[in-house]
Parts: structure tokens; C-alpha cells; sequence
């Protein structure tokens, strides 16, 4: 695979980032007053975290990617809303499941938000995800109306014309999955440590593909405002291999979007599907200035 198959949609790579160092102090500094509290859900602990002041926002984590990893970019809106984030089944503190399907994941966030009647936030949530949790989120708000103030995708919940992965692809991408989760497993740090096998990031890629394949009947019933960041060069900015493909897809999936769902507004990184990490100032910085935002489309140089 090249280098730009390996940033690919939902690998979720998380390897050191320069840059942005300031960032990262002040989301340190915004950690020190954040409550921990589990929840359980079918056979699964769920560790959450809440922290910050002002506006309720709910983060979802994709694929691969845990709280921690996000850590960044969670401390910069705590600045200024009341955020609660999580991790997904196999991911970080969260426990082993017996299953990794997509329904799984989605039972996994709607346990999270049933959760903030408890809580009695002052007002109904802004709900982000990130590259798989974005999906989820699309899917919960479809499910669950009425139920948060707004929608923010971070480079998922894309109805890309073409499945990601393909045939012809599939032996490359299960041996990238092999490496990835050889890295990311037993042996490392409990709150980035990813369970699933190869095989299961690999099928759950298959199955995405297949709910991305009818996610613009959910978008049909969603009436909240609906902002997304996405990247530009999601599999990476290398000229040979599929990079280029899904490069192409990517962005044809948003105008797809778009083209139905005009009040949805677009904003562009110059960033791979690591945006979320290498990026987060710049995420943060949008999602302030989301609120009642419809039908625009930005453009952001990468840092």
C-alpha cells in the first residue's frame, strides 16, 4: 500500500503529530476538572467523561479512535461547551465485546445519550462524530428525533457513490488492518488500546460501505442543522494506488450530499482522515462558529 492507502477511511492512524503544541497545553489544562462515570449497556462498561462549561456537546469517537486520541481536540471545546465524550466497544477503557457490528456501535452511543436525562443538561446537545461516529450520529438523529440541537460530521457519514472497499483492493487493505491492529492492541496504553481484530476492522469497513449506500434516506429525515468537515485528501495525498480513487469519491459523495441537501453546510480541510488529530484547533475554531449555520461551504488551508 502507499502512504496515502495508509490514512485511509476509518484505519484511523494515530501516530505522533508535531505542531499545534499550544493547542495541546491548553487542552491539558481543560482535562484537570473532568468527571468520569460509566455506564453499562449490553454486556459492555462504557466509560464517559464530562468537562467544560457552556453549551452540551457530545463527541463520538470512529473507528480506531479513542477518547484519548481526541484528547486535543476535547479540550479545546471544553473552552466553551459542557462536553461529553466516550469510547466505542473494544476501544480504550470500554470492554471487549462479543460483537463489533454497526448496530452494535450505534447501541453503544444511543446507551450514551439516553444517559444525559440523567445528567438534566440545560438544553439539548450538539452531537459530533468523527469518521465512524459520525455515521452513528447521522443514524441516532435519524432515529431519535427531536433529540439533539445539531449535527457535526467530521469526514464520515459520506454517501460516496463507490464503496471504499473493493474487490480488487480488499487483500491490500486486510493486510494494512493486520499491521494497524498488531499496533494498536493488547500491548499498548490502555486508553488508546483497540481490540478488534483485522478481520473485524475489515468487515466493519464492508458493512459502512453498505450503510453509506442508503444514508441519504436518513439525512431525508433529519431536520436539525447539519455542518461537516471534511478532508480533502482522505486516503492520503499520493498520486499511485487507490489513493487518487477514493480521493475522488470522497468529495463526489459531499456534492452528492449537497446537491439534495443544500442547508447542509461543508467546510474543507486541507488534511487526510487523521484531520481529527492533526487538525483539531482548526475543527474546534469551525464548530464554534457552527451554530445556525446552513448552506455554506468554507475552505481551510492545512496548518
Amino acid at each position: 500500500m502507499t502512504d496515502g492507502t495508509s490514512a485511509a477511511e476509518l484505519a484511523g492512524s494515530r501516530r505522533s503529530h508535531g505542531g499545534h503544541g499550544d493547542g495541546r497545553e491548553r487542552a491539558a489544562r481543560g482535562d484537570r476538572a473532568v468527571r468520569q462515570f460509566t455506564i453499562r449497556h449490553a454486556g459492555v462498561t462504557i466509560p464517559v467523561s464530562r468537562g467544560g462549561r457552556g453549551r452540551p456537546l457530545v463527541l463520538c469517537p470512529g473507528l480506531n479512535s479513542t477518547q484519548a486520541d481526541l484528547r486535543e481536540l476535547t479540550g479545546l471545546l471544553r473552552h466553551d461547551h459542557d462536553v461529553l465524550t466516550f469510547d466505542l466497544r473494544g476501544h480504550g477503557h470500554t470492554s471487549a465485546a462479543d460483537r463489533y457490528s454497526f448496530e452494535a456501535f450505534l447501541g453503544d452511543l444511543v446507551a450514551v445519550m439516553a444517559e444525559l436525562d440523567r445528567l438534566d443538561l440545560p438544553s439539548t446537545p450538539v452531537l459530533v462524530g468523527y469518521s465512524l461516529g459520525a455515521d452513528l450520529a447521522v443514524h441516532y438523529a435519524s432515529e431519535h428525533p427531536g433529540t439533539v440541537a445539531e449535527l457535526v460530521l467530521v469526514d464520515g457519514a459520506n454517501p460516496v457513490p463507490e464503496p471504499f472497499v473493493t474487490e480488487a483492493d480488499a487483500a491490500d487493505f486486510l493486510a494494512m488492518w493486520e499491521e494497524l491492529a498488531a499496533q494498536q492492541g493488547s500491548g499498548r496504553d490502555a486508553a488508546r488500546r483497540v481490540l478488534l481484530t483485522a478481520q473485524e476492522i475489515f468487515d466493519l469497513n464492508v458493512e459502512v460501505d453498505v450503510v453509506r449506500s442508503g444514508i441519504l434516506d436518513r439525512y431525508r429525515t433529519i431536520d436539525r442543522p447539519i455542518s461537516m468537515i471534511m478532508s480533502t485528501s482522505m486516503a492520503g495525498d499520493g498520486g499511485e494506488g487507490p489513493a487518487p480513487r477514493l480521493n475522488q469519491n470522497w468529495r463526489a459523495g459531499v456534492e452528492r450530499l449537497v446537491r439534495e441537501q443544500p442547508h447542509v453546510a461543508t467546510f474543507w480541510l486541507e488534511a487526510d482522515h487523521r484531520l481529527a488529530f492533526t487538525h483539531a484547533p482548526e475543527i474546534a475554531q469551525i464548530i464554534r462558529g457552527t451554530r445556525g449555520v446552513a448552506g455554506r461551504a468554507g475552505f481551510l488551508p492545512g496548518a
